[in-house]
């Protein structure tokens, strides 16, 4: 883990934007993140405009201190087709971003040959387009071959209608598919059987409890592991550990090797590793490789997820906590997702495992100090714009801030290589 994280610059802490983002996460068919959309969770879907566009894609590109995010992730940015027109867009690699292209307003639709010049303009200079369902219709035949993806939106399309739909698209299209607002794993599944490959939602990051299920060998190995450190256990009792476990061992190695912990020089030895990380962060260390470990029906993504939560949360907390409480923070957002990594409830997954109160409390009743951050984090990835609200006015944090720190923790998840 990287030493405690310095807070963004002044200009950035202070900064006027009331521009928050907001993300969701596109999942491939390995149930890996494929990339993230980026809102503009102050602006609704009807109301942006190329100056919110412009904001939202310079915050997304200037907040995060280096590319590993847009190098390793599809980038999804709504614009309206105003903005196409905004000098925002060449300040950018093409490659960098997909564009999600509106429909226009029903009273518009003879605009559509008269907007095809712009839209062309864009693919001819290397981005990639995205387009809803509409794209499919008669109205829109002019631009469905600039379509790089097509997305079809569950919550409005009526589910007998879905594969009519996808097998149009299949048949008159090479775009990519993808299913959005996929909040139930039967979704997931019939989409997935119907041959879409890229997934929408919230579906992937709900415990599924299967009746049964006990921790795995090596995840019992990271939570003895965790449980030695709370103790304050010596080092050669932590390295045996670490020296019966090849696994644990290889990935706690890779991890501190790895560009996300800015180590200068390779660690090689168990001993050393401990020694080095000292007990504090060693526990955090434990935490992450819980993500590296989860149960074999757990999408890959919840594992990206949970190391965003848990920068995140980290990040968040430097404003206001001490250096204890920040490293607390981060095991609550590296646990938050712990019942869908492990297969089991919250309660029993906790039972196994020594953890401060304030992580137990944050995790299991919703109370004390950390919880505001959870909810902060949380809200991050959803639309509910009230809990955002509440959580960063009790936090006392603007959006340039959180902003900031949501950035910095997509593009942290990236070096690790979770």
């Amino acid at each position: 883990m990287a030493d405690t994280p310095a807070p963004p610059p002044p200009a950035v802490a202070r900064g006027g934007s009331n521009r928050a983002i907001a993300r969701q996460a596109i999942l491939d068919q390995a149930r890996s993140v494929y990339g993230y959309e980026l809102f503009d969770r102050s602006t609704s879907a009807n109301e942006h405009t190329a100056s919110s566009d412009a904001q939202l894609l310079f915050n997304a590109l200037s907040l995060a201190d280096n590319d590993s995010l847009a190098a390793n992730k599809t980038i999804f940015i709504n614009c309206t087709h105003d903005s196409l027109a905004g000098g925002h867009l060449d300040l950018i690699e093409p490659e960098r971003l997909v564009l999600e292209i509106p429909p226009l307003p029903l009273s518009q639709v003879d605009q559509v040959l008269n907007r095809l010049p712009s839209l062309q303009a864009m693919k001819q200079r290397g981005f990639r387009l995205a387009f809803g369902y509409s794209i499919l219709t008669r109205s829109y035949e002019s631009w469905l071959p600039l379509a790089s993806f097509i997305k079809f939106d569950l919550s409005v399309l009526k589910p007998d209608a879905i594969g009519s739909f996808v097998k149009l698209a299949q048949a008159k299209s090479q775009a990519q598919l993808i299913a959005e607002k996929v909040e139930t794993h039967a979704q997931y599944a019939m989409v997935s059987g119907l041959g879409v490959k890229l997934f929408q939602g919230y579906w992937f990051s709900k415990p599924v409890i299967v009746e049964g299920q006990s921790i795995r060998p090596s995840q019992a190995n990271i939570l003895q592991l965790i449980n030695l450190v709370r103790q304050q256990a010596s080092t050669n009792e932590i390295e045996e550990v670490l020296k019966h476990d090849p696994t644990l061992s290889f990935n706690l190695l890779r991890f501190i090797n790895s560009a996300g912990f800015g180590m200068r020089s390779e660690v090689t030895s168990f001993k050393h590793a401990v020694m080095l990380l000292g007990l504090n962060r060693l526990f955090k260390w434990a935490a992450l490789l819980m993500t590296t470990s989860s149960a074999g029906n757990s999408p890959a993504a919840v594992g990206t997820t949970a190391v965003v939560r848990g920068r995140l949360m980290e990040l968040l907390a430097t404003e206001s906590l001490p250096p204890e409480e920040c490293d607390n923070a981060f095991v609550v957002g590296i646990f938050s997702l712990l019942d869908t990594m492990l297969g089991i409830s919250m309660q029993n997954a906790l039972a196994s495992v020594t953890l401060p109160t304030n992580v137990t409390d944050a995790l299991l009743h919703r109370t004390g100090p950390l919880v505001p951050f959870l909810e902060l984090t949380e809200a991050c990835e959803t639309g509910d714009d009230a809990v955002f609200a509440r959580a960063a006015t009790t936090l006392g944090l603007n959006s340039n801030q959180i902003n900031w720190a949501h950035l910095q923790a997509l593009a942290w998840a990236e070096t690790l290589s979770v």
